[in-house]
């Protein structure tokens, strides 16, 4: 395993148990950024660095009985709490797994791909490879996440970095943290969110 994975492993073994109740102030941003997706009944969608699972029922409302929702998530301590989730709910079209991007290998090829809040992976070359190879050509891709500011805020950026840093890595990496994706993607759009420290993107992957 990568030392970034195993950083941000231990680093979600502190957050998880109290992960839902933080992540309550940008599950609107989350509504939106699946919104995105545009998913239709009887698609297949990645929920990419799924956590606790609260994207599932979005997801699989959007996606319908015919459709098929697939998560992946690393954080053992983050991914029991979605097994939970799952078994309290019985959902039959979901599938998700304990992995690391970079190696999961996904039982159908995606028609989706949602990137929420997955800073380190989206930041690693292997996990988005490795991704965005098993998705179908022109698979639709929404990504929300934080950035830093623009160069000349100067020390605001200070705040972005110490928001980040206790669930990521890559705190540091934040100019640009969807350019990996977006690299293998047309028509590519972002906008900024939380008053310029937030991101949300969209694109189509680009045909083989």
């Amino acid at each position: 395993m990568h030392p970034d994975n195993q950083l941000s492993i231990a680093r979600y073994r502190r957050h998880a148990a109290g992960y839902d109740a933080s992540a309550r102030r940008t599950m609107a941003l989350r509504l939106r950024t699946i919104a995105l997706l545009q998913l239709r009944p009887g698609d297949v969608v990645l929920d990419v660095g799924a956590g606790t699972g609260l994207s599932y029922a979005p997801l699989l409302q959007a996606v319908g009985a015919g459709g098929r929702v697939l998560a992946v998530e690393q954080s053992p301590d983050m991914f029991a709490l979605a097994e939970r989730r799952v078994q309290q709910h019985g959902w039959p079209q979901l599938w998700h797994i304990q992995s690391a991007a970079e190696d999961v290998q996904l039982p159908h090829a995606p028609d989706a791909l949602l990137f929420n809040y997955v800073h380190d992976i989206t930041r690693s070359p292997q996990a988005v490879t490795n991704l965005l190879r098993q998705a179908r050509p022109g698979a639709r891709i929404a990504m929300a996440g934080m950035k830093f500011f623009p160069w000349w805020t100067g020390p605001l950026n200070l705040l972005a970095w110490l928001k980040n840093r206790p669930y990521n890595a890559r705190a540091t990496d934040l100019w640009q943290p969807w350019d990996k994706v977006a690299a293998r993607c047309q028509d590519f759009h972002v906008g900024s969110t939380q008053g310029g420290m937030g991101y949300i993107a969209h694109g189509r992957l680009i045909s083989p």
